[in-house]
């Protein structure tokens, strides 16, 4: 054996050696969280939530950072590109399990690519509109827009998004035509975009906009769910306002591909504990998000079969000539 094949060896014995107990020992510096959307959205302040909350369990601190674009394509590679040590982890909302794969927005990229942890929300999305408006009921809006054809703008957050894909549905349920204006950032520019007077309706998730509902800024027309939201009792479902449809986003905690089993164990004990809080599960109940939990033995198994649900469903609007595939 040659000096640098014996050099070689050892250093792949040492590794090996020493990986489960760096592993056992996690972790021994703070953790980075991504969250491929940007700040102020209701992603964003989810996962800062709970992870402030889920660091508590932790020898060291979580700390969120936002990493913003491409659907949120951009964010979720910084995950898959890093080392599986349990250092890097992020946030995966709808359209880093649906959007970005089904459009090919990343080549090479998919669920394989990460190790999923759980699912901590599910949202029902919502059409709320500006405080300002005429607008009372859903049949209002959608009068308007029979009125006025391609009149009306809504904010949605990207073509062929989630938002997007549902109001595509509602325009087909009503017959009406609005104007969908793209702001690929998520529910913060839609804010901007409402409390600007850009658009006079938006369509994301009551969570998400929690603060303006609180504020009477907007108000919520319809939420795309079966039951009424117990933060908000007054906005009726989409079967009551004569559309049935259930659509909305999610939230999912994931590390890099290859990550050890025992740290995974431990991000999802930390997270756990933080969900069944009393903090946090009254924080949800103000804010109006619905708690979801799955974990890492369910959570795959959940991804893989609604990612086929929604590529059917795409590919149905793509063959109708409604929705393009790039």
């Amino acid at each position: 054996m040659t000096q640098r094949s014996l050099v070689r060896a050892v250093a792949v014995a040492l590794m090996l050696a020493t990986g489960p107990a760096i592993a056992a020992d996690y972790p021994v510096k703070d953790i980075r969280m991504i969250v491929a959307w940007g700040a102020g959205g209701g992603t964003d302040g989810i996962v800062r939530k709970i992870s402030s909350i889920a660091e508590k369990s932790l020898p060291k601190g979580i700390f969120v950072e936002n990493i913003e674009g491409g659907l949120s394509a951009t964010g979720v590679m910084e995950v898959v590109k890093a080392r599986p040590d349990g250092y890097t982890l992020g946030s995966l909302t709808y359209d880093s399990v649906i959007t970005v794969p089904w459009q090919g927005l990343v080549q090479g990229y998919g669920l394989d690519k990460l190790r999923l942890i759980s699912r901590i929300t599910a949202e029902p999305d919502a059409i709320m509109v500006a405080s300002g408006t005429p607008y009372k009921t859903l049949d209002d809006l959608v009068k308007a827009a029979k009125a006025a054809p391609g009149k009306i703008k809504v904010g949605i957050q990207g073509v062929g998004s989630r938002v997007h894909i549902a109001m595509l549905q509602v325009q087909d349920a009503t017959g009406a035509k609005f104007n969908l204006i793209s702001y690929p950032g998520g529910a913060a520019p839609q804010k901007e975009a409402i409390l600007s007077g850009e658009v006079e309706a938006v369509v994301t998730s009551l969570g998400d906009f929690a603060p303006l509902l609180e504020a009477n800024q907007v108000r919520g027309l319809v939420e795309l769910s079966e039951t009424r939201n117990p933060a908000y009792p007054n906005v009726p479902t989409a079967k009551e306002s004569g559309v049935d449809l259930q659509i909305g986003s999610f939230i999912v905690l994931a590390a890099p591909a290859g990550t050890a089993d025992d740290i995974v164990k431990t991000v999802e004990k930390a997270y756990s504990d933080a969900y069944q809080s009393q903090e946090f599960k009254d924080w949800l109940t103000k804010t109006g998000v619905s708690p979801a939990w799955l974990g890492s033995d369910k959570v795959t198994a959940w991804a893989k079969d609604t990612q086929q649900q929604f590529f059917k469903i795409m590919q149905d609007l793509v063959d109708q000539g409604v929705l393009k595939k790039k």
